[in-house]
C-alpha cells in the first residue's frame, strides 16, 4: 500500500501551521504520519512576517507582536522549545489624536469601545455631543433590533452616537483590518459587541459585563500572561523556525513554485494531483492556505461555494519606519502608540494619510538604545490607496510632515524604511461566517481543508489555530486508512 500523501498550498504561518499539526504537532512523526509537501509560491516562507536589518536592529516588516491571551502562537512557541524567545510588551497604553491635540486612552476599554461614561471624562478632544450619547446609553439607552448579524459601525453609531462611532472607535477596530467598521461585520470580527447589542439595553454595560474581549472569532482565553508577546528574533523569525523543524520531520518544503492546477482524480489511487508548471504532486487530501480568491480560482469549478470565496476583498496598506534622534523628538512620556482618526484635517493637502503611530522600541526592549528611537507609521485602509501612489521617498517626505503635526517635534530621521502591504487584509463583510461555513462544507466532501487569515481572523494566532485545525481535520479524514 502506498503511503498517504497530503498537500499543503500556502507557505504562510496558517500553512506551516497546518503542516506542523500534520506532522504530529509537539509531540512530532510517528509510523503513521503521511508523507507531507508544502508548496508556496514566493520564495521565503512566511507570508508577511518577515524582518529585516535596520538601525541597528532587526525589526518586523509585518506583524510587531501577538496577542497573548489567546493561547496558540504561543503553544506553537513552546513546542518549538523557543519559550526562551517570548518577550512580552513592556508599556502600556496610547494616545488619539482628537481635535488638534493628543489625549490618553482610557483604561479599560473593549477594543475602543467604552465600558462606562466615567472613562471618558479626561478625553478633552470629545464634544458635550458625543459625551450626552454615551450618558444616555447607561440612563436610556436606543433600542436597537439585531438579528443573525450587523455592522460594527451600525451598532456603535446606534448605541453610542456618530461622533464616538468615527472619531473614537473607528481609528481602533477598522484599523485591525484596515477597512471601515461600516462594512465589518460584528459577528466575525467582534462577536462580543454582537451579543452585547442582542442583550438590549445599554450597550456599556454588556461590553463591561462581558470580560475581557480579542478580535475574530471566540477562542479559550487566559487572563495569566501578558496582553502581548513578540520574540526576541522578531515575530518574522517563526514561520523561519517552524520551516527548519518541518525539514527536520521529512517535510518537503518547496518555494518559489506556484500551484497551477488541482485534479480530482476519483479512480486512482489518490483524490487530487497538485501541478505545478513542472511537477504533479498526488494527494489523499489538500489543505489550502491561500488567499481566498486563489482558493476560489483553483477549486472554483468543484463547488458554487467555492466559488462564492473569490468575492472576498483584500486591504492592502503600508508602513514606514524611523529611526531618529531622541533629541529630534517630543514623544509623551508613556503609552505605546497613537490613533489618528480616518479624515483628520492638518495644513498640507487634504486629510492626514497616518492612521496610527507605534512606538516600537518602547513595546519591546530587544529594540531600545539610548541615542535613537524607533517608530512606525501605518497608512492606507480599504478606501485610501493615495500612498500606492507615492514612492518611498514622496511617502517617507509625507508622513514625516504628518508626524511633525501629531507629535510637535519631528527631524531629520537617521534611516526610513518603507514597507508595502499589497491586498493583504481579508475583510470580514456581514454574511462572512455564513460562506466561510458553506466553502469549508464543501471542500471537505472533497477532501480539502480551508485555513487561513480570510477564514478565522487576521491575527497570527487566529492564523495559527486556523491552520492546526485545517491540519487535524485532514489527519482525521485519513483515519480510516491508517486503521
Amino acid at each position: 500500500m502506498s503511503r498517504e500523501s497530503i498537500v499543503v498550498v500556502g507557505g504562510g504561518i496558517s500553512g506551516l501551521s497546518a503542516a506542523w499539526e500534520l506532522s504530529g504537532g509537539g509531540d512530532g512523526p510517528n509510523d503513521k504520519t503521511p508523507r507531507i509537501e508544502l508548496i508556496d509560491e514566493r520564495a521565503v516562507v512566511g507570508g508577511s512576517l518577515m524582518t529585516a536589518h535596520f538601525a541597528d536592529r532587526t525589526i518586523d516588516l509585518g506583524a510587531d507582536g501577538f496577542l497573548a491571551r489567546r493561547p496558540e502562537a504561543v503553544d506553537l512557541v513552546r513546542e518549538l522549545g523557543c519559550g526562551d524567545q517570548l518577550e512580552s510588551i513592556d508599556a502600556s497604553g496610547a494616545s488619539i489624536w482628537l481635535r488638534g491635540a493628543l489625549d490618553e486612552l482610557p483604561t479599560g476599554l473593549a477594543l475602543g469601545i467604552p465600558t462606562s461614561s466615567g472613562q471618558l471624562k479626561s478625553v478633552r478632544g470629545l464634544s458635550w455631543r458625543a459625551r450626552l450619547h454615551v450618558q444616555r446609553d447607561e440612563h436610556a439607552p436606543v433600542h436597537m433590533k439585531v438579528g443573525d448579524d450587523a455592522t460594527i459601525g451600525d451598532i456603535v453609531r446606534t448605541k453610542l452616537g456618530r461622533e464616538l462611532c468615527y472619531q473614537f472607535v473607528e481609528p481602533m477596530l477598522g484599523g485591525i483590518q484596515a477597512g471601515r467598521i461600516d462594512d465589518l461585520s460584528a459577528k466575525s470580527v467582534f462577536p462580543a459587541l454582537l451579543e452585547a447589542a442582542r442583550k438590549g439595553g445599554s450597550l456599556m454595560r454588556a461590553m463591561r459585563a462581558s470580560g475581557p474581549v480579542a478580535p475574530g472569532p471566540s477562542a479559550t482565553t487566559t487572563n495569566t500572561e501578558p496582553t502581548f508577546y513578540s520574540l526576541l528574533a522578531g515575530v518574522g523569525s517563526l514561520p523561519i523556525e517552524v520551516a527548519r523543524r518541518l525539514r527536520d520531520r521529512g517535510v518537503v518544503i518547496r518555494t518559489g513554485v506556484a500551484v497551477t492546477a488541482l485534479r480530482r482524480t476519483p479512480s486512482g489511487n489518490y483524490r487530487w494531483e497538485v501541478d505545478t508548471n513542472a511537477t504533479t504532486t498526488p494527494a489523499d487530501s489538500v489543505v489550502m492556505a491561500t488567499p481566498a480568491p486563489v482558493t476560489a480560482r483553483l477549486l472554483g469549478s468543484c463547488d458554487p461555494a467555492l466559488a462564492r470565496l473569490g468575492v472576498v476583498r483584500s486591504a492592502s496598506a503600508a508602513m514606514a519606519t524611523f529611526s531618529i534622534a531622541r533629541s529630534e523628538l517630543d514623544l509623551s512620556a508613556n503609552g505605546t502608540g497613537i490613533l489618528v482618526p480616518l479624515g483628520t484635517s492638518w495644513s498640507g493637502d487634504g486629510s492626514m494619510m497616518v492612521t496610527a503611530v507605534t512606538f516600537l522600541d518602547r513595546k519591546w526592549p530587544h529594540l531600545r538604545r539610548d541615542d535613537d528611537v524607533v517608530l512606525r507609521a501605518h497608512v492606507g485602509r480599504i478606501d485610501d490607496l493615495r500612498w500606492s501612489e507615492l514612492s518611498d521617498e514622496r511617502l517617507i517626505a509625507r508622513v514625516s510632515a504628518e508626524l511633525k503635526v501629531i507629535l510637535g517635534a519631528f527631524g531629520t530621521p537617521n534611516d526610513a524604511l518603507v514597507q508595502r502591504w499589497p491586498e493583504a487584509l481579508p475583510q470580514y463583510y456581514v454574511g462572512h461566517e455564513t460562506m466561510v461555513g458553506d466553502a469549508r462544507a464543501a471542500a471537505k466532501e472533497l477532501g480539502v481543508f480551508l485555513c487561513g487569515n480570510a477564514y478565522d481572523g487576521v491575527g497570527i494566532p487566529a492564523s495559527i489555530g486556523s491552520g492546526r485545525r485545517a491540519g487535524r481535520d485532514a489527519l482525521e479524514m485519513l483515519l480510516p486508512i491508517f486503521r
